[in-house]
């Protein structure tokens, strides 16, 4: 099945009297005929439903569509891109543990790995994006347990060689995660590269109207989690029943262990009503992919013939440092975000974007609203001058969201930031 006609039918089909829309099931609770009914769904979650801090059915039905999509076996939503994140790596690191991340990775996620993780115990060893083979080797410790990377990092746009990391992190015996907000499963599909669990903040192009925060959690089914660095997943769990997920869910451990634990604990799952906005989003997504990419790549093109830019970074365009990799992972585009800098630093970036009008001054992006954002006034403004440097971040660096507006329109309003410069 192609991923347009999955877009619109995986997760939920309609049978003979059924609405043609997904419903919105508003329960928190789900009634059982006796006690023993209940007792064996506490032993088996998967066999039923519990309570919606973990599980609700329309969320359900979002899950399996957004696993289709990927090409994975399993999915977990969560509350926020963030908790996805948070839990991609607390269902296998603990205390004592370390783990492996590029360096350019959007600035929320590096001070959840560099400053929160780092309170748990869990240390983070910050790599460049465009590490070598033997590079990323020399990185790994004992007690590392993944490489995480993000598809297109958000703001610099650099693109992951993810065949090249998943090949170290298999090397070593641990898994690839990738964060694969930007690009969507309608651009990059990174289990077809050797990753084996995606991330995505759902709030960006998955939902597209900046409605709902949300993020999700996908897994390939493919990673061996026997191969004996991951007791978490072999050795029995006695806070469940001492279940072996391994054993007794061989076909998703990796999603059953961090619903039946994290989210049973922790209680970042979305609301129905968020799912089923979700999944509006999800069934435009490939048409709106493809103007995203038709937009972007148009507005880059004017920006980068400007003689007021320093630089601009859009994988799209054929003198982009990433190009030829991005030819390689992303044929179909590389999204509807450019990030470039300005001639004059920090005070020419925010005189500029001051004087747009059609586009939106925001904490967002990927929205099918025209948006535009100072990366290190907002998003990367807890990161030290190093860690901005190494995200790719100056002062006159400027994040462009290209909506689904006409092209046209959104380049005239960049010409009125250009002339508010002029002056």
């Amino acid at each position: 099945m192609k991923i347009e006609t999955q877009c619109l039918h995986e997760g939920y089909t309609p049978k003979n009297g059924e609405p043609r829309v997904m419903p919105i099931v508003q329960s928190t609770t789900y009634v059982y005929d006796s006690t023993d009914d209940v007792a064996a769904v506490f032993d088996d979650p998967t066999k039923s439903l519990i309570y919606s801090r973990f599980e609700n059915p329309t969320t359900d039905a979002v899950e399996k569509k957004i696993a289709a999509l990927e090409g994975g076996v399993a999915a977990l939503c969560t509350s926020s891109g963030q908790a996805a994140s948070l839990c991609s790596i607390l269902n296998i690191c603990q205390s004592g543990d370390s783990f492996i991340a590029s360096a350019s990775i959007y600035g929320g996620t590096v001070n959840l790995f560099a400053v929160t993780l780092a309170r748990l115990g869990i240390e983070c060893i910050f790599v460049s994006d465009t590490a070598t083979a033997q590079e990323l080797d020399a990185a790994f410790k004992p007690n590392t347990k993944l490489l995480f990377g993000e598809t297109i990092a958000n703001p610099s746009l650099t693109v992951l060689d993810i065949e090249e990391w998943a090949n170290a992190a298999h090397k070593n015996g641990v898994p690839l995660i990738i964060d694969n907000t930007f690009a969507t499963p309608y651009l990059c599909r990174p289990f077809e590269w050797g990753a084996d669990i995606v991330v995505h903040s759902t709030s960006k192009y998955m939902d597209g109207h900046a409605i709902q925060v949300g993020g999700v959690i996908v897994d390939s089914g493919k990673f061996d989690w026997t191969n004996g660095k991951f007791p978490c997943m072999t050795e029995p769990d006695e806070s469940y029943h001492g279940t072996v997920y391994t054993e007794k869910y061989a076909f998703a451990p990796y999603i059953v262990k961090a619903r039946m634990q994290l989210m049973r604990d922790f209680g970042c799952y979305p609301a129905a009503n968020s799912s089923f906005l979700l999944n509006l989003g999800l069934e435009t997504l490939a048409v709106r992919m493809d103007r995203y990419c038709e937009n972007a790549m148009k507005v880059a093109q004017f920006i980068e013939a400007s003689e007021m830019v320093e630089s601009v970074a859009y994988p799209n365009l054929e003198n982009d440092k990433y190009h030829d990799v991005a030819k390689k992972y992303l044929p179909k585009g590389t999204s509807g975000v450019i990030s470039f800098s300005i001639k004059g630093g920090r005070d020419a970036a925010v005189k500029f974007m001051d004087s747009l009008e059609l586009a939106s001054n925001e904490v967002h992006v990927a929205d099918i609203r025209t948006c535009v954002l100072h990366p290190a006034s907002a998003t990367h403004r807890q990161l030290t001058d190093e860690q901005l440097v190494a995200a790719g971040i100056d002062g006159g660096l400027i994040r462009f969201s290209v909506g689904l507006e006409n092209v046209d329109d959104i380049i005239e309003d960049i010409k009125k930031g250009f002339s508010a410069l002029e002056k």
